[in-house]
């Protein structure tokens, strides 16, 4: 083939890229990755505030194809830290050889499909121009990351972060004064490190968020051995459930427990920590009234560990249905709210008006600030993806063809856009999913796919759009059986002014979805059309 043209042009080098490498390259197939970073490791390369750490279980959140390097590794602690999970991503990348197909500091501006040639063809802000028949987008759920738009910013003399965006040297913030603009998952676990270094931390809340004890605490030798032994069956049991996470479900309802008995059900899981907490009773995210016993347990332990009435009210969420935002999984969070060098402002009952010089105005006060830290999230699940010039059949955007919310063929491909594959899209369990596991399937599904067509003689596949009108009308059923909309999340796109309010992931199961998709394929790929 010419140097500029290959058979997959994959964009991005987490995961989810690093997997995809390595199955083109035991399919034969040449292929380029494309990576904004400097290296691999995808969010876990740019997440590097302080505390940044996973919320699933280290046992759980690493590859599953090669026994060996599963076996090898060794994690140090029960969950995770960014460091140590980039540092992971660097290893597979280097045992499996895959640096050299990744260009990093490349970020892709624009994929072209050409009708008559049956390509794309890729450029990139580095001057590439690539022409390749396939192209998969493994650009992540959670990577462009969200600036509040907010007057005066410009004007601001100290230093500015986003939590999405942090500075790889690092930052120190002993002795200064450090506003934090949000109170979602990544503000949840910066404020803890962050109020131990700073002279004063001011946290400004919109919405407060329930979070749950991670109990965090190193890997011990008898744990990871535990695992070990038994990952084959585990991994299998995983991906039973729903969310793909290997815990122990009780598949009772709520309402059907004394209230002694959710009591004691709600203090073991609180014990026990972690995202299994929503596992407690089975109807927690179909009924509002079970939905509310777990909440008001949660409320009531938010009161009993931070003293001051008032910050506890303010700190308990009051207005959606726990776990319909992505229950948050702490280190110390509202303990950290009893510090005397800790205040918590609500900018719901006073708003930020702007950026000053020297800090930042609510309607009501102002407040001196050294360091501004906005935790205020990511343009999810869409915005990496149209921040791009993608141009499918007849030459229609990708933005066109979203323009009133994503539409996918269960989550791997949208209609209209020959050949290009979407790696955990909208329409996809994903991000209410063990991301890992949900990865490794999709990256199998479409290898499996390439493989098939190759073997057919096809050229191109696409999703039908009788068949993409189906699946997305079963995701918004689905999702509307449970208390998700409720909720003003990032997973309807709330945080983002005139994005499109749609419930975006597939909330029907995992173990579903996988029956879906591999029907799919096992019907000769039932719902796309092949040429």
């Amino acid at each position: 083939m010419p140097d500029n043209q290959v058979d997959v042009v994959v964009v991005g080098a987490g995961f989810a890229g690093l997997y995809m490498l390595h199955r083109l390259r035991g399919l034969g197939l040449s292929a380029v990755a494309f990576e904004a970073g400097g290296d691999v490791g995808g969010t876990w390369y740019w997440n590097r505030y302080p505390g940044a750490r996973c919320d699933v279980e280290s046992m759980q959140y690493s590859f599953s194809f090669l026994p060996e390097l599963q076996q090898e590794w060794r994690w140090s602690e029960l969950y995770a830290a960014q460091p140590e999970i980039l540092t992971y991503a660097r290893h597979v990348a280097e045992r499996l050889n895959l640096r050299r197909d990744i260009r990093f500091d490349t970020r892709v501006t624009s994929l072209h499909f050409n009708e008559a040639a049956e390509v794309w063809t890729v450029r990139t802000d580095q001057g590439d121009t690539v022409v390749a028949r396939f192209c998969v987008m493994a650009t992540g759920c959670l990577s462009t990351a969200k600036m509040p738009d907010i007057p005066g910013v410009e004007s601001f003399q100290g230093k500015i972060y986003h939590t999405g965006a942090w500075p790889h040297e690092g930052v120190d913030f002993t002795g200064q004064t450090v506003g934090i603009v949000g109170t979602g998952s990544s503000a949840i676990q910066a404020i803890p490190v962050i109020a131990q270094q700073a002279a004063h931390l001011t946290v400004f809340q919109r919405t407060p968020n329930y979070s749950v004890p991670a109990w965090n605490r190193p890997m011990t030798p008898e744990y990871e051995a535990e695992w070990k032994a038994a990952y084959p069956e585990r991994r299998r049991q995983a991906k039973e459930l729903r969310t793909a996470i290997r815990l122990v479900p009780n598949n009772k309802s709520a309402l059907d427990a004394t209230e002694a008995e959710r009591a004691q059900e709600y203090e073991a899981r609180w014990a026990t920590g972690g995202i299994p907490f929503m596992a407690a009773f089975n109807d927690l995210i179909l009924n509002q009234t079970a939905n509310d016993t777990a909440a008001d347990f949660v409320r009531a332990k938010i009161r009993s560990i931070v003293r001051d009435p008032a910050v506890a009210d303010l700190l308990s969420p009051k207005d959606y249905p726990i776990g319909t935002k992505r229950i948050c999984v702490d280190t110390d969070y509202f303990v950290t709210f009893n510090r005397e060098n800790v205040t918590l402002k609500d900018i719901r009952s006073a708003p930020i008006e702007g950026i000053t010089p020297n800090g930042l105005r609510t309607t009501d006060a102002s407040f001196d600030l050294q360091n501004i830290v906005f935790a205020t999230g990511f343009d999810a699940m869409t915005g990496t993806l149209l921040a791009m010039d993608i141009r499918g059949r007849e030459g229609r955007t990708l933005r066109e063809a979203w323009a009133d919310g994503p539409r996918t063929h269960l989550g791997l491909m949208v209609a209209g856009f020959p050949n290009l594959f979407t790696i955990t899209g909208p329409g996809s369990p994903s991000v209410l999913s063990n991301m890992l596991v949900s990865i490794e399937q999709h990256v199998d599904w479409i290898a499996d796919c390439l493989a098939y067509l190759r073997a057919a003689g096809r050229a191109t596949i696409e999703a039908t759009e009788a068949a993409q009108d189906e699946w997305v009308a079963h995701v918004r059923e689905v999702g509307e059986r449970t208390l998700y909309p409720q909720a003003n999340s990032w997973y309807m796109g709330a945080n983002v002014p005139g994005k499109p309010r749609i419930f975006m992931p597939y909330i029907g199961g995992f173990p579903l979805y996988t029956r879906k998709i591999e029907e799919a394929a096992a019907g000769g790929y039932d719902g796309f059309r092949l040429i």
